[in-house]
């Protein structure tokens, strides 16, 4: 025990000599931000006017900054038809809809806050179908701006390879030619397989 004791007096004799400089030990990374970001993605009612869509969003927004969240993207809801009908209940009846807004926000918040923000955002009527999601380091850099997307992709016609390609069929021109009685009458035969009966 008595050499243990020598080791550790050296030790903190030797600890004693180096001192670390104030500024160093104060030192703290602010660059580090302890809240997490989450995306809100969202459907709004398609009975909602277009020209009002500017001002749902604005109220989504202004939840999220009265929980103290911060806003650092977002993508503008714009009109488009589901894959699916959704059916939501409104005014006590069940209401099917084909139709909605689409968009979606970004924002920084505190663990702790994002339950309150979740049970203001459900009691916003206008909303048809929402969806909040916590995004990791890429996701939160990368954004999939959806309408954006949508705009970029060409359509594309499939056709059936296996179908016959069908040549336009040669343009027949009308040329006046005198035809006799008796060639007339030839070509009826011909045609009904009769002769025709004298009378």
């Amino acid at each position: 025990m008595v050499r243990y004791r020598g080791i550790i007096s050296v030790m903190t004799e030797e600890m004693s000599e180096t001192t670390m400089p104030a500024a160093e030990a104060t030192t703290v990374d602010t660059s580090f931000d302890e809240r997490n970001s989450y995306e809100f993605a969202f459907h709004i009612l398609p009975t909602v006017a277009e020209g009002e869509v500017p001002g749902v969003l604005e109220k989504i927004k202004a939840h999220i900054t009265h929980a103290t969240g911060e806003i650092f993207d977002e993508e503008f809801p714009e009109r488009l038809d589901l894959v699916y009908p959704i059916v939501k209940q409104i005014e006590g009846k069940n209401r099917k809809f084909t139709s909605a807004y689409f968009g979606w926000v970004r924002f920084k918040l505190e663990s702790d806050k994002l339950e309150a923000l979740k049970e203001e955002l459900d009691g916003e009527h206008a909303i048809l179908r929402d969806l909040m999601l916590k995004l990791t380091k890429v996701e939160e850099v990368n954004p999939f701006r959806y309408h954006e997307h949508n705009k970029s992709v060409k359509m594309v016609e499939v056709i059936d390879e296996t179908a016959e390609v069908i040549k336009e069929a040669p343009v027949e021109t009308e040329e006046s030619v005198t035809v006799s009685d008796e060639a007339l009458d030839e070509s009826l035969i011909k045609i009904t397989g009769e002769e025709e009966k004298t009378a």
